[in-house]
């Protein structure tokens, strides 16, 4: 039985990528199947330094998820057309642990123009480690949402379209 995990990257409290992987991990909750769901901002993640920051009992938990989930959804803010560097910083403390994962993105940013900027770090997870990347990602500006809730009607079917993908690539992963 594949193994889904959702894993938040933004620090920001108030995150509308948060709140889109929310609407993910509980899609995956009711499609019944083996998921998790991890809030990097409340792990407490060393910097990735190339040294001590692998025993960090906090990156090793993340790295135990990483190795654990046979596909991964990544909710993350988008920064001057960029992925959050805690992404960035994720990918560097688990390295190795990303080979053969499928992978999709969920992506929240401020406006309209940097749709295309989780590409790089897509490319990097497919090169380096194999990822299979869904080929659909989720890409919601300020105004889809109301406050705390997202209220694009599309961008939730969009996100409820993509957790189904990330369950059939998952299985067909463990074929």
């Amino acid at each position: 039985m594949p193994k889904y995990l959702v894993v938040s990257t933004s620090g920001n409290p108030d995150s509308n990528s948060r709140r889109m992987g929310r609407i993910a991990f509980d899609h995956l909750q009711k499609a019944k199947v083996n998921c998790e769901w991890l809030d990097i901002s409340e792990l407490g993640l060393p910097l990735c330094d190339a040294d001590a920051c692998y025993t960090q009992p906090a990156a090793q938990k993340l790295n135990a998820s990483i190795e654990a989930a046979d596909a991964i959804l990544v909710a993350t803010p988008v920064y001057n057309y960029d992925v959050s560097a805690a992404a960035k910083n994720m990918v560097e403390l688990t390295g190795s642990s990303w080979e053969d994962k499928v992978v999709g993105f969920l992506c929240a940013a401020g406006g309209a123009n940097s749709y295309m900027s989780v590409m790089g770090f897509a490319n990097s997870l497919m090169l380096d480690f194999r990822c299979v990347i869904i080929p659909r990602f989720v890409y919601a500006t300020g105004d889809a949402f109301d406050g705390d809730e997202l209220k694009d009607k599309k961008v939730i079917k969009r996100i409820d379209e993509l957790a189904t993908e990330l369950i059939r690539y998952g299985q067909a992963l463990r074929r």
